[in-house]
């Protein structure tokens, strides 16, 4: 297990940021779907927790292959997908992520946010934070986005708001920022897998460190397309996103469609703090040679896969994982 602190200062207050996630979460996704790769949103619908009150549950599928590095397209089949259950209590959010064919592979992020420039160092909780866990301070205007994600539309080094006057943001912009808010998000990585484990849970933070960096620059580059939408507008616009997207990657519908048969509650509520993945003790069928058989070379029978009369599609990993898309804005 591999666990970090990312604290990522935003020029906008939290208030803002709730509709700015909402709406930067619809646009990447939708930019960057296309044929048979991206996410799929399977579900999307209010949902009441005892201890949070009031949120939004959203269910969504990423589709993965030829984007993973070599060596973990060794063992992994060409096609597969991750999925995403998010818990939105906005202004805290609880993510995670599982694989059905890696029992063994799990991503839980526990996110809040605050006005301030993240100097809260007991926001997770007033004990004394573990020795082991890094806070990664993350800069969206000087820290660089890995080159096939830039635009020189989204640089923040030169980009000015026209509506609400925000910007240039100089170097040293955090000191000065007014308002200023921070997004804090801690990251639990685990890949129980022994000679692959921190290999694993290293690249899948400095995805994860991509990720936030890419979508909070995106947030605020993309203000002015936004900052006037009321919560019913960031709202249809989503659902109307979702829909487009949904069809831009061709998905296929399931032999039961989950999107039409609840989730038992087990599944869908968690602890107080957060939602928990059980994990198998057995080590991934992939990663054994069963002696009193063949190895397999189809992919395992808990993955949906598309119809077999349609060769053209192949899923490639998004340029981001949506990390707490759960659609109550985060």
């Amino acid at each position: 297990m591999l666990m970090k602190e990312y604290r990522i200062c935003m020029p906008l207050t939290v208030e803002e940021y709730r509709i700015g996630q909402l709406y930067m979460i619809s646009k990447h996704s939708h930019e960057q779907s296309e044929r048979g790769e991206g996410v799929e949103v399977v579900q999307n619908e209010p949902y009441e927790d005892p201890e949070h009150g009031a949120g939004q549950f959203t269910e969504k599928r990423i589709y993965l292959n030829n984007k993973l590095p070599s060596w973990a397209r060794a063992v992994v089949p060409k096609i597969f997908y991750v999925t995403e259950k998010a818990w939105n209590y906005y202004p805290y959010t609880v993510t995670e992520y599982t694989c059905s064919f890696l029992p063994k592979f799990s991503i839980h992020i526990e996110s809040k946010y605050e006005d301030n420039k993240g100097s809260n160092d007991h926001i997770f909780g007033s004990e004394p934070k573990d020795e082991e866990t890094e806070v990664c301070f993350v800069d969206i205007v000087h820290d660089e986005v890995p080159e096939r994600h830039y635009k020189e539309s989204e640089d923040l080094r030169y980009f000015k708001s026209k509506k609400t006057n925000r910007g240039v943001l100089e170097e040293g912009w955090i000191d000065t920022q007014d308002p200023i808010m921070c997004s804090y998000k801690l990251v639990t990585v685990k890949f129980e897998v022994w000679g692959l484990q921190t290999r694993v849970e290293q690249f899948v933070h400095k995805v994860i460190r991509d990720v936030l960096l890419l979508g909070h620059k995106q947030a605020f580059a993309w203000v002015d397309e936004w900052i006037d939408m009321t919560m019913e507008e960031v709202r249809e616009y989503e659902r109307a996103t979702q829909e487009a997207t949904n069809l831009k990657i061709g998905t296929f519908p399931p032999a039961i469609s989950i999107t039409e048969t609840p989730l038992p509650s087990s599944n869908r509520s968690g602890p107080n703090s957060a939602p928990s993945t059980p994990l198998s003790t057995e080590a991934p069928e992939f990663l054994t040679v069963p002696k009193d058989r063949p190895r397999k070379k189809s992919a395992p029978e808990t993955l949906t896969l598309p119809d077999p009369g349609r060769r053209d599609s192949l899923f490639k990993l998004p340029s981001f994982f949506s990390w707490n898309s759960s659609p109550q804005p985060e």
